[in-house]
């Protein structure tokens, strides 16, 4: 079954534009994510139970759209040790980070007591843990649903199972030009 989170509010949803792989030999990773963002959205920062995911969710996905990237969805929150470590892990590791914005809008989806934001998840997989990712292509349509256990190595956050993810999904945008892959996500 394809979900789509864009659907559930009707939103609609500007054309893919952008030529990324031009961006890349022009600006490098990290200068992509800076042409296409500036400073990154607060929606993408932090888990704000006081946030409205509709909104954000479609300002991102306009961005991905104007931007050709996808959106991944970090769903967790600020009580989370993972999602934390998840966080510290990102900002303190320059590859991830950059591979990450160059190729994703990032949505971060509170959880918690204060707000569980049902309504939204409730267009979504099931998840059956924190942080849990959700990849939308730029016209909401979900693709993949992952817990980020899988990208964890003896405990740890690891780089090199991170980029792999990442540069699946953003390799397969390219090659498939947003249908499903035929691979298995690392």
């Amino acid at each position: 079954m394809l979900f789509t989170f864009a659907t559930n509010r009707g939103f609609a949803f500007l054309h893919k534009i952008a030529l990324p792989l031009l961006l890349t030999c022009i600006f490098g990773f990290h200068g992509i994510a800076e042409a296409n963002d500036g400073p990154l959205p607060e929606y993408s920062t932090i888990y704000d139970p006081a946030r409205d995911p509709f909104k954000d969710g479609e300002h991102a996905l306009q961005m991905a759209a104007k931007t050709d990237r996808r959106v991944l969805m970090e769903v967790g929150g600020s009580w989370c040790a993972y999602c934390l470590k998840l966080d510290r892990f990102i900002a303190e590791t320059p590859l991830v980070h950059d591979t990450l914005h160059s190729h994703f809008v990032l949505l971060k989806i509170n959880v918690s007591e204060e707000n569980d934001n049902r309504d939204f998840l409730a267009g979504l997989p099931e998840t059956r843990g924190y942080p849990h990712f959700f990849i939308a292509d730029s016209d909401g349509s979900i693709l993949h649903s992952r817990d980020t256990i899988h990208l964890l190595q003896e405990g740890q956050y690891s780089a090199e199972k991170f980029v792999a993810f990442l540069n699946f999904w953003a390799e397969e945008k390219q090659m498939n030009a947003g249908k499903r892959p035929s691979g298995k996500s690392p």
